[in-house]
């Protein structure tokens, strides 16, 4: 999981750049999707060879969206919260939410690109 929390600084930096950059021209949450997008690929081959040190496949890259979808899930819901109801800037609202991510990013990601005899018995 510490390979794991490593790759998702890194993805973060990748986000947070394009967030940034999105935030001048468009509102929060468009920003927010655009950078989500931005930064799947990257984090699906990092994943892949360094977290899973797995072969990286059509189905595994086809169902890591999964992964992001969960990771998008929360930090939305986190951004929305922070900045809308607790009215935390929207420049660092996403670095916040991220951070309750982490732990239900890695339980699916470690889903999809692990075959399920090795995912057997780890939490």
């Amino acid at each position: 999981m510490i390979v794991f929390a490593v790759i998702g600084v890194v993805n973060t930096g990748t986000y947070y750049g394009p967030y940034l950059v999105f935030l001048t021209r468009f509102p929060y949450l468009v920003a927010h999707i655009l950078a989500t997008a931005i930064s799947m690929t990257g984090s699906f081959f990092l994943n892949a060879h360094f977290t899973y040190r797995t072969r990286p496949t059509w189905r595994k890259f086809l169902l890591f969206p999964l992964t992001n979808a969960a990771n998008f899930v929360v930090t939305t819901a986190g951004v929305y919260v922070l900045v809308d109801l607790l009215h935390l800037d929207s420049r660092y609202a996403p670095l916040l939410a991220s951070l309750a991510a982490i732990p239900v990013t890695f339980v699916v990601s470690r889903r999809i690109m692990l075959p399920k005899a090795e995912t057997d018995g780890i939490a």
